[in-house]
């Protein structure tokens, strides 16, 4: 009788522990798989799309969505690495007259385009060497601006791992 009911009891517990988990949706059933419209987007909802009404700037926030739309049709139609390159080869045709900040958008797109030819960890080393410091003088918190200077001149020799913490640090410090 007592091993009969342990049977039962572990099968229920057994039962109820697993249901969350069997409820999940998999790829492929609006789950967790990669074809979603809004991944990798910072600040998306569902369906990809981000309240631009809720944003600082929301002319700036509905030209980089357009941009994005644009460059995605563009794009469409390649896969992979490709894809990527194509994306950001896209976004260089944005209007930096729209911008938040217009100074800044159009030193981005100069530094880009010196460091076209490279992807990935060689790419953001290039771009975080040949980016100039933003000017603090008309940002909205100057303290903080010249904080992020700070940092960004501190850690600007290193890469990958060792860079995230160096930031860490100088942000860390008050």
């Amino acid at each position: 009788m007592n091993t009969r009911l342990m049977m039962i009891g572990s099968a229920l517990m057994a039962s109820i522990l697993c249901m969350p988990v069997m409820a999940q949706p998999g790829p492929g059933m609006g789950g967790s798989g990669m074809s979603g419209a809004g991944v990798g987007q910072r600040g998306a909802g569902p369906g990809g799309s981000r309240d631009c009404m809720q944003s600082a700037n929301p002319e700036a926030c509905k030209a980089h969505q357009q941009a994005r739309i644009q460059a995605r049709e563009a794009c469409k139609d390649i896969a992979g690495p490709n894809r990527r390159q194509c994306m950001a080869e896209q976004m260089q045709n944005f209007d930096c007259g729209k911008s938040g900040n217009p100074q800044q958008c159009e030193a981005r797109k100069k530094v880009y385009q010196e460091c076209k030819g490279q992807t990935g960890p060689a790419f953001r080393q290039c771009a975080q060497q040949k980016m100039p410091a933003v000017e603090c003088n008309t940002a909205a918190d100057p303290k903080r601006c010249e904080l992020h200077n700070k940092a960004r001149e501190a850690c600007k020799d290193k890469f990958g791992p060792e860079h995230k913490a160096c930031l860490r640090e100088q942000f860390s410090v008050k």
